[in-house]
């Protein structure tokens, strides 16, 4: 089971290294809930007819921001197809999601526009976050960046962020998490408003 673009990290699986794995004697299932914010053309999709040992996930909780309606679908070997429909529940995609993902998809030219300003924006606040020295960003192909504070106590500024009206998740755990938040890429005006915000944690710690 892979992930690629991960989370909560955002890296990505080099293809050398998803193929290497497709050539084992094994089921490789990955996880692509982030693609659309790496890029479409690093999907591996269209690489499941041609092998048996392939599953890809999707979904439209991220790009079309349907996360509360718990709707996606998967790409699979035929000869798999048989025996996953034996096993599947009758009815268990919602009228309500079925009706939003029906209208996610009849509006393709829209998703792209927000795809490409969450991917630009992105980078804007990659830029941004670089620039204090007590955090450390983490390249991101996703539509989040994980970030570590270096200098100081991450809960110490989740908690801050919070108290000025900005959401950001904090990891204690894993050790190789731990000391990290994640932040959610937004609109340019939220971007704005983590910089002013942290500049004031800035001031008012001593960073």
């Amino acid at each position: 089971m892979l992930t690629s673009p991960n989370n909560p990290d955002g890296s990505v699986i080099s293809r050398e290294e998803i193929e290497e794995l497709l050539e084992l004697p094994c089921l490789v299932v990955l996880d692509e809930a982030y693609i659309e914010f790496y890029g479409d053309e690093h999907s591996f999709i269209q690489e499941v007819p041609k092998r048996q040992n392939l599953i890809v996930l999707r979904t439209f909780s991220k790009r079309a921001a349907l996360a509360g309606l718990r709707v996606g679908y998967g790409v699979f070997p035929l000869r798999l197809i048989e025996y996953l429909w034996r096993m599947k529940q009758p009815y268990n995609v919602s009228v309500v999601a079925e009706l939003a993902a029906c209208a996610a998809l009849s509006n393709p030219v829209y998703l792209e526009e927000v795809k490409n300003a969450i991917v630009m924006e992105r980078e804007k606040m990659f830029k941004m976050m670089s620039s204090f020295s007590f955090l450390e960003p983490y390249k991101s192909q996703s539509n989040f960046i994980l970030c570590r504070v270096t200098n100081g106590r991450a809960e110490e500024l989740k908690s801050f962020l919070e108290s000025d009206g900005i959401i950001v998740r904090y990891y204690n755990s894993p050790p190789e998490l731990s000391g990290c938040i994640r932040v959610s890429v937004g609109l340019p005006e939220h971007t704005v408003r983590l910089k002013i915000v942290l500049m004031k944690y800035m001031e008012i710690s001593g960073k």
